[in-house]
């Protein structure tokens, strides 16, 4: 893929084209290496994660994102992870690396992504934090993004871990989120503590539109593990079964 361009211009079927459908099943988060993201491609995932936020441990920078994206082939979704950046700088690093989708995970409100939406046309996924208020914090949002008519293409939620924004490896009641599931207004993507060994438990009792991974395919931090990620990818195709796509 060309730096800067989107997936319409480079020939790639546009991650936003079917709202009904998911972007991915499958993303990979926090690729820091060419030959962890080459890694990824080849497990048969079809979704990276490159991660923004410069207190993660996964932190990569603009150019090593540009140098990992120009490595992969081109069906595979880039996404870009931000923790509280301004719209202005996200637009940046969208238009730099040629991002396919926007994943915010830290505070914004539905607000800024009103703001954001004014500034670029990437698809948007709020990432949440399952805290000890369950999903109740979660659904006022939605609301608010509903009274908003906010551009968010697909939801997130993780563990909850204080004073973290995410990537701490924390389980949570996969239950909590049948309901969210079952509406399906919008997709939703579930993370936070998955590994290949428990990734089709949590498929079949929360029934997310998608799977997130990081910490549970590495080795060390920001070093993916051959074998888990594959495990991990050929764990959740076979859990997702034929609604694979």
């Amino acid at each position: 893929m060309m730096y800067g361009t989107s997936a319409a211009e480079d020939g790639r079927r546009s991650p936003d084209e079917d709202h009904r459908m998911p972007m991915f099943r499958i993303k990979i988060c926090g690729a820091t290496t060419i030959d962890d993201a080459r890694l990824i491609a080849a497990a048969g995932a079809d979704a990276v994660g490159f991660n923004f936020y410069p207190g993660s441990k996964r932190h990569v920078t603009v150019e090593q994102a540009r140098e990992m994206d120009a490595a992969l082939p081109s069906h595979l979704i880039r996404v870009g992870v931000f923790v509280n950046s301004p719209a202005a700088d996200i637009r940046t690093t969208v238009e730099a690396v040629g991002l396919d989708a926007i994943q915010l995970h830290g505070d914004e409100p539905p607000e800024f992504l009103l703001e954001l939406a004014r500034t670029v046309a990437t698809p948007m996924i709020r990432a949440f934090r399952l805290g000890p208020e369950g999903t109740m914090p979660i659904g006022r949002y939605l609301h608010r993004c509903a009274e908003l008519a906010c551009p968010l293409r697909m939801i997130l939620i993780d563990g909850y871990r204080p004073g973290s924004y995410g990537g701490t490896g924390m389980t949570f009641d996969w239950k909590l989120l049948k309901d969210f599931s079952r509406e399906g207004i919008t997709p939703l993507i579930l993370a936070g503590g998955l590994t290949p060994e428990n990734v089709a438990e949590a498929i079949e009792t929360a029934r997310p539109a998608a799977v997130d991974v990081a910490g549970g395919v590495e080795s060390s931090p920001g070093r993916k593990d051959q074998r888990l990620v594959r495990a991990f990818v050929a764990a959740a195709r076979l859990a997702f079964g034929t609604d694979f796509r």
